[in-house]
């Protein structure tokens, strides 16, 4: 298999080269309420996210009514209700989540969503969204998988929860259909303790499966991210909420205004550090490297005809005039095309 390595999610390229596509993960923290979901929209914006991310999903096609709560849910919300009946509580209607578009769209950011179920894929493909992700629970659902790939857009798959073997049988579904697919590691627990973060599975998948690589960070705080772009990870995705003191299952794994804003700075710090991967003299470095490289001097007086030796010829510093020392093998046994004085500089040969 070998995935598409440049994919255009609305106006931004994501590749090999680009710079990291950084996902607000607003998920159920808006708790059902609008006014709180456009607040969140307003705090990725000022944080500099590339986008903020939804939830689509309808609890009864998503979920049996007697479904316990995952462990981290059962810390974090009532015992008095089942996870169908959080869930439902947590649903947004369709016209929500265009009032929620709209609302993208005039702040100038990109909204996303993942559907959890077909009739919320198909609506938000009727919506126009700009790719799907895939949340770590269906990425062992194959027909959903299937589903997903027909309509055409770009895919964010989060792999938490699963063997590598499943991760293959999820791409080899999806790599006849589609194959614009950023492949994300991620430990589906809220939150995860360092050890559990495995950011070398980047790396790992880059290598398996040759495909676009991402982090889905549920590490607390700023965590994981800024070291998850340095192994290679370019897309990443952070839950944050306005207040992690709030009811809900997500709140209190999440991270705040500030450190989100943080997340975004120091990802972007990490970028600059990482550079472009060409190894050649930086603007800075070169009145440096006059001052400080060596060239060819002689060491002694050489006469019009005679050879070069590595007797007779030495590094020296030379404000970057004459032939660099790296060339000293080259300039051994070429013969002198004048005389040269103790130390004058060897800049013909």
């Amino acid at each position: 298999m070998r995935f598409n390595r440049e994919i255009k999610i609305g106006n931004y390229t994501i590749s090999d080269s680009s710079s990291t596509f950084i996902v607000a993960e607003a998920g159920v923290n808006h708790n059902g309420d609008m006014t709180l979901a456009k607040k969140m929209i307003d705090t990725a914006v000022e944080a500099g996210v590339n986008a903020v991310k939804f939830q689509a999903f309808k609890a009864d096609n998503l979920i049996l009514k007697n479904v316990r709560k995952a462990p981290y849910q059962s810390v974090t919300t009532s015992s008095s209700e089942t996870q169908y009946e959080m869930l439902k509580r947590l649903e947004i209607t369709r016209v929500q989540t265009q009032e929620l578009m709209q609302y993208c769209k005039e702040k100038n950011i990109m909204f996303l969503s993942t559907p959890f179920e077909k009739a919320s894929l198909d609506e938000l493909d009727e919506m126009g969204v700009s790719a799907f992700k895939v949340a770590a629970t269906d990425l062992t659902n194959i027909q959903f998988l299937r589903q997903v790939a027909e309509k055409g857009r770009p895919i964010i798959l989060s792999a938490g929860m699963c063997y590598q073997e499943e991760v293959r049988r999820a791409l080899e579904a999806i790599y006849p259909i589609n194959r614009d697919v950023v492949l994300l590691q991620c430990t589906a627990n809220y939150p995860i303790r360092d050890t559990e973060a495995n950011v070398n599975v980047i790396r790992t998948f880059r290598d398996a499966f040759d495909v676009l690589v991402g982090y889905s960070d549920h590490t607390q705080g700023v965590g994981a991210s800024p070291f998850a772009v340095a192994v290679g990870a370019k897309v990443i995705e952070k839950h944050f909420t306005l207040d992690k003191n709030m009811e809900g299952p997500d709140h209190k794994a999440s991270v705040t205004p500030e450190e989100l804003k943080r997340l975004v700075t120091d990802i972007r710090r990490v970028e600059k550090y990482l550079g472009d991967g060409v190894k050649m003299p930086t603007c800075s470095e070169q009145m440096t490297r006059k001052s400080l490289q060596k060239c060819i001097v002689a060491s002694r007086k050489i006469c019009c005809g005679e050879q070069f030796t590595a007797e007779n010829i030495v590094a020296k510093r030379t404000n970057g005039e004459g032939i660099s020392a790296v060339y000293f093998d080259d300039t051994v046994g070429r013969e002198a095309v004048r005389d040269y004085k103790v130390d004058e500089i060897i800049d013909i040969l």
